[in-house]
């Protein structure tokens, strides 16, 4: 059923400091807070330079040596407040995060850049806090902007600046209200949210929901003190330093804007359907879903870029004698325009990317202990596939596009490490 809101969904690296892999393209061009995105990009055309995770001094990288914690459905109230009392917490700070709806945009020239049909907006991954607490959460060179934020201008991500060509002076329109571009950061500074803006902004925004801490707390906290903040029962993932890869709600899954960027950018009615369905653009539809044969399932309709791997996934349990580990009267689907049910900050699905699928949906209900076997589950990890069995809140059936296997990647942004899927760890 896609990414539930709290699972264990973002994508955390297994990586530690001392040892690099091969994971992710942070878009070559990554510029700091002075910097402006190039104008020329289009969806099709991002830098596809490779980039390995490099050892850090924690010390100099106030990103590497914060401690994400996050908790399903948000933060509890007061949690955060809770959480700076702590002994050893020298800094902390809480984001707010959630789906914001972009109406319109335009160059720092006054160009428009993006302008959605009628009725219909561009979905953006926003998060917001309050700029004197995140400014021992920015590196030293970008604390500059924390006048900018407190002034209600926004920080984009690189890969997001690149996908809505902008870069510093930019302007973006969310209906009637407008938001500047005061500087262009790498992504991981921001947590690969696309853009990033104060709480006082977020709030204009509809978007008030504290969705995780970051903690700056050199001396170590251990893991319990955290958890005895909350009720017990309380579903809580806790990240050390170095341990996740972008510093986010939902760490076992891509960032909305990593999606974008391998499945390309739609848009939709920000009038959800019954059920909290979306109606997206027809015209992103024609061009990026198809119906294609796969062994075992038959046909699907899924995102074209999915295709080759989803094939060659089913593939290789088909030659291993495995097909009747898939019971093909049991598919749940791919192609799904929704927001994931239950989420908060209307967090949408990977399956309207076209990007992921439900297998054994019966036996793997949502929340429920999965039961796929694990022969089945390794097949998929090794072409790139994260599981949802593994998530904090279960979601047994469903199979999520994290990579693109080696030599089926055709210059995309992700490319699979040896192994396949980089899973985290459970804590």
């Amino acid at each position: 059923m896609g990414p539930k809101g709290g699972a264990d969904q973002a994508w955390t690296t297994a990586w530690s400091r001392s040892r690099s892999i091969v994971t992710l393209s942070l878009l070559a061009a990554c510029t700091s807070s002075g910097g402006s995105a190039p104008t020329t990009h289009t969806l099709g055309s991002a830098s596809r330079t490779l980039a390995s995770p490099t050892a850090t001094s924690l010390v100099d990288d106030p990103v590497a040596s914060a401690t994400l914690v996050w908790t399903q459905g948000g933060l509890p109230p007061g949690f955060s407040e809770r959480v700076a009392l702590l002994r050893g917490v020298e800094h902390s700070v809480a984001v707010v995060a959630g789906t914001v709806w972009l109406t319109r945009s335009m160059s720092a020239s006054g160009e428009v850049v993006d302008h959605p049909p009628s009725g219909m907006a561009i979905p953006l991954d926003l998060a917001g806090a309050k700029p004197a607490d995140l400014s021992a959460f920015l590196p030293t060179q970008d604390r500059n902007l924390i006048a900018d934020l407190d002034a209600g201008q926004a920080i984009l991500g690189s890969t997001s600046a690149r996908l809505r060509r902008l870069g510093r002076g930019g302007v973006l329109e969310f209906g009637a209200r407008r938001v500047s571009v005061a500087a262009v950061v790498p992504d991981r500074v921001i947590g690969a949210h696309e853009l990033f803006v104060s709480r006082r902004t977020a709030a204009a925004l509809g978007i008030a929901t504290e969705q995780y801490v970051l903690i700056q707390a050199p001396s170590g906290i251990p893991n319990g003190e955290i958890r005895r903040l909350v009720t017990p029962g309380t579903l809580m993932r806790i990240r050390g330093p170095g341990e996740a890869h972008f510093l986010r709600q939902a760490d076992a899954v891509l960032p909305p804007v990593m999606m974008k960027a391998a499945f390309g950018e739609f848009a939709a009615s920000p009038q959800l359907l019954p059920d909290e369905w979306l109606r997206i653009s027809s015209e992103w539809q024609t061009s990026s879903i198809t119906t294609s044969p796969v062994p075992i399932l038959g046909t699907v309709r899924c995102n074209r870029a999915l295709i080759p791997q989803l094939r060659a996934a089913l593939g290789e349990v088909q030659r291993r004698g495995l097909a009747s580990l898939v019971h093909t009267g049991d598919f749940g689907g791919c192609f799904a325009a929704r927001i994931i049910p239950g989420s908060v900050g209307e967090a949408i699905s990977a399956h309207t990317w076209g990007a992921a699928i439900d297998i054994n949906v019966s036996a793997n209900e949502v929340g429920a202990p999965p039961h796929q076997d694990p022969r089945l589950v390794a097949i998929f990890r090794r072409w790139g596939f994260t599981w949802g069995g593994r998530w904090m809140r279960p979601d047994g059936m469903h199979f999520e596009f994290q990579c693109f296997p080696p030599g089926m990647a055709q210059g995309q942004l992700l490319v699979c490490p040896p192994g396949g899927a980089v899973w985290p760890s459970a804590p």
